[in-house]
């Protein structure tokens, strides 16, 4: 077949494009024109969704999902498994963190989503790495995340510390009615820590594990009214209840008031610890061992009523898995992650009306502190009123048994 010359094919292309092209220009002006009409009839066209990054994004918003929803949404049960609270608790912790914490989600990430993270890492003591794989998010997204949180619980602070109230003198509670005005217990917890070479002496504890000595004091009910970590492992207990009362925001104990100490600390005015010398532990009155003068039975009765303090330290190490064992976060986070723990632990308490893991235990605003205890001194006085009240518990005792 001849070919046709160069001219004429030239010629053939020029026209089949003039073609094209008027086609394309009638095909332009009907769309306008439709959409001229549409918009007169008020009618708005739904842009399509499309995403602007790799084609694997749909996959991982997917699994992101899959992971997340039945961890919130799914049922109590797995809520509590991956949260340590049920999912209508969960929901009041947003709404709180939202009205008081001023935490708020984003276009990428709900409120709900950045929650679950951090209540997830706590409660597992999940890696950074670990944490990515599961909830699909970059390591930069998790920790920016988990840090908004922590700072949000901590603004909470005043709303989630409890209040002490003092033991009253109708009282009917076995472990507490002879311990008038107490307003709960307080002790010292070693938390595992990672610190630098050259602080490593510091916070050695004399079992040879780097820790901080972490203050607590909770009231009968387990909730914890003042939370001090950061301390060596080194340090003795007295040492760091002088730097808490010493503080700017000190631990207030009202006059008149006080708080129940094991032996380590000194026994003065607010703090009552046992006698010294006298068997103590509740392991040797589980096993029917009877006190033999009133200073036995003082400290009988003070080791059961001090065992609140205890269970609340242990309760809160088995609900956080993060204290469990030494993390790498610096010194200055983890403290702010051991304070966060325990002000979650107060808002479970207070909004769950059964604590899961209780059954597992073995056995804001400035306040005026003008009549508070600001100095530890031992005294004459108060020495004699934990010896008067050991004679009156210990012959009460006595007329009981007949």
């Amino acid at each position: 077949m001849a070919r046709l010359p160069l001219n004429n094919r030239k010629k053939i292309v020029v026209s089949c494009i003039a073609i094209y092209r008027h086609m394309l220009l009638m095909v332009i002006e009907t769309i306008v024109e439709l959409l001229c009409h549409l918009s007169s009839l008020n009618i708005t066209i739904p842009k399509p969704i499309t995403y602007t990054f790799d084609n694997s994004i749909d996959e991982r918003v997917q699994a992101r999902l899959f992971n997340i929803r039945p961890m919130i949404q799914g049922s109590d049960i797995s809520c509590l498994d991956n949260l340590r609270m049920d999912r209508a608790c969960f929901g009041k912790l947003c709404e709180m963190l939202r009205d008081a914490g001023r935490l708020e989600g984003n276009r990428n990430t709900s409120l709900e989503e950045m929650v679950a993270l951090f209540l997830f890492i706590l409660s597992h003591d999940t890696k950074n790495r670990r944490t990515q794989l599961y909830f699909r998010r970059s390591g930069e997204t998790v920790s920016r995340h988990f840090n908004l949180v922590l700072r949000a619980i901590l603004r909470c602070h005043h709303l989630l510390l409890k209040k002490p109230e003092p033991v009253t003198e109708n009282c009917q509670d076995e472990r507490w009615k002879w311990f008038k005005n107490c307003l709960g217990a307080l002790d010292g917890t070693h938390i595992k820590v990672h610190v630098g070479d050259k602080d490593k002496v510091r916070f050695r504890t004399r079992k040879g594990d780097l820790t901080t000595n972490v203050l607590g004091d909770c009231t009968r009910d387990l909730q914890f009214v003042y939370i001090l970590p950061g301390w060596e492992g080194s340090a003795h207990d007295n040492r760091v209840l002088r730097d808490a009362l010493s503080r700017k925001h000190p631990l207030r104990v009202p006059q008149g008031q006080y708080y129940l100490c094991d032996a380590g600390y000194m026994n003065c005015e607010g703090f009552l610890t046992p006698f010294r010398g006298q068997r103590y532990h509740l392991s040797i009155w589980k096993n029917g061992a009877e006190p033999t003068c009133a200073e036995e039975y003082f400290n009988m009765k003070h080791s059961q009523a001090r065992n609140v303090i205890e269970r609340a330290f242990g309760l809160l190490k088995m609900r956080w898995g993060i204290l469990r064992n030494a993390t790498w976060y610096s010194r200055k986070t983890f403290s702010k992650i051991i304070f966060g723990c325990a002000l979650v632990h107060n808002f479970i308490r207070t909004y769950m009306s059964i604590d899961p893991f209780e059954s597992l235990i073995q056995d804001g605003e400035e306040e005026d502190d003008d009549n508070c205890i600001d100095i530890m001194e031992t005294s004459a006085a108060w020495t004699q009123f934990r010896k008067n009240l050991a004679d009156q518990m210990y012959n009460h005792w006595l007329q009981t048994r007949g």
